[in-house]
């Protein structure tokens, strides 16, 4: 077997697949907030549908890692986008006929998108060398840079759709996510063969396909017993739970200080390009300096990002500053953390870990970006970010503890496949 090239085959079906899937979730970000405000008729609603998101991510996170675990990534990545695209069907029918919990419905099934996006990064890990694993697996995020920025470019677009066919101008981002989610699934279906998980585990004399799904408990025990794996997955959890809670209310800020739609979808694109446009460099920082350093400076630009956004009042300019950096901090710490997780643990181990790592990660999200809109209704957007900060410093606590562990005790990397 070429693994070279089948790993390369596997990268580019994964991006393509990532690029026409961050399509919906990029769409969904820059108009979820303004839907729910809109049915609601308030401001300390529209923090629900970012967070509902979320919670749909955190539930589907096992299911599909499970359905990966018994049958190959092919099954559970594919699965995972057509649930997305009936949740943005359901989405649209939620918000043109002004039912806010038929919105909260669909999009929770949205969230499968956001699960299986970030699945897809474990999928490009599974077949690649230790000195690799950082690259390849930040290839994959890049790659959601295109369609995730373009997604929030596409609500004037997307308006103008929505009102040919008569439905309500916010709603027509969701009809391009919907079609973006569809398409995605279709491409792992057909192109991701042979599947990356199963082919790791015959590589490493293990069944490809395991007697029985371990139980998330098991992968719990698992993850708590490998140190270096669990400051991935708190470095994981808490960088997005800060990312989720000051992502959320920046259009319903940036709304209230006058922005316009086409504004606030910019100042979202970029903050999505901060996300991803960097993370092969990234990947490279990881394999060559190590994940716990680049896991730690992600820390460092998450703090300076709360920094600005909080002291950034209603400057559009400022505002988008912080976003950007909030987005590049997220990146350091989700790229170094992935990989950290990946050679932490053993081929035939490590799908069920990796669920319960997204699920942990994705419930942590939804509780702070349910919080966001409670702090800034009660206090304003500088102390939702002051909130927010305090996370980062648990996880450089957590990580200079593990780097004081021998590399034995701490967890030596599981190594190729």
């Amino acid at each position: 077997m070429d693994l070279a090239r089948l790993q390369r085959r596997t990268l580019v079906t994964l991006a393509l697949a990532q690029t026409i899937g961050g399509v919906g979730v990029g769409s969904a970000l820059s108009v979820g907030g303004l839907i729910a405000e809109e049915l609601t008729g308030s401001s300390s609603w529209a923090g629900t549908a970012t967070t509902t998101i979320t919670l749909g991510a955190a539930l589907f996170a096992l299911p599909l890692a499970g359905l990966a675990a018994r049958r190959g990534r092919r099954a559970g990545l594919g699965t995972g986008w057509f649930a997305a695209a009936l949740g943005g069907a359901i989405a649209v029918a939620g918000a043109s006929f002004a039912s806010f919990p038929l919105f909260l419905a669909g999009m929770a099934l949205f969230g499968s998108g956001s699960a299986t996006g970030l699945q897809s990064r474990y999928a490009a890990a599974d077949l690649a060398g230790e000195r690799t694993r950082g690259r390849d697996l930040s290839i994959v995020v890049w790659a959601t840079t295109v369609g995730s920025v373009a997604g929030p470019n596409l609500t004037g677009p997307g308006g103008v759709l929505a009102a040919r066919v008569g439905l309500p101008e916010l709603v027509g981002p969701l009809l391009f996510a919907t079609a973006g989610f569809l398409a995605a699934g279709l491409l792992t279906l057909v192109l991701l063969r042979p599947d990356p998980l199963l082919t790791a585990r015959r590589l490493a004399g293990a069944p490809a396909r395991p007697p029985r799904r371990g139980s998330p408990r098991a992968a719990w025990r698992l993850v708590a017993r490998t140190p270096r794996a669990a400051l991935a997955m708190a470095g994981m959890a808490l960088s997005h739970a800060v990312m989720v809670m000051v992502m959320t209310m920046t259009p319903v800020h940036m709304a209230h200080g006058g922005a316009e739609l086409d504004v606030i979808g910019l100042t979202i694109s970029l903050h999505i390009a901060g996300m991803y446009a960097l993370s092969p460099v990234v990947g490279r920082l990881a394999d060559r300096l190590g994940r716990v350093p680049v896991l730690v400076a992600g820390q460092a630009i998450l703090l300076c990002s709360t920094v600005v956004s909080g002291l950034a009042g209603h400057s559009h300019a400022v505002t988008t500053v912080g976003l950007v950096l909030l987005g590049l901090g997220w990146s350091f710490a989700l790229v170094s953390a992935s990989t950290l997780l990946a050679e932490s643990l053993e081929a035939d181990r490590r799908a069920d870990a990796q669920g319960l790592s997204d699920l942990v990660m994705n419930l942590c999200g939804a509780g702070g970006g349910a919080l966001s809109g409670v702090l800034v209704g009660a206090y304003g957007f500088g102390t939702l970010n002051a909130v927010a900060a305090t996370l980062t410093v648990v996880v450089v606590v957590l990580a200079a503890r593990t780097w004081r562990l021998p590399r034995a005790e701490a967890g030596e990397p599981a190594g190729r496949g």
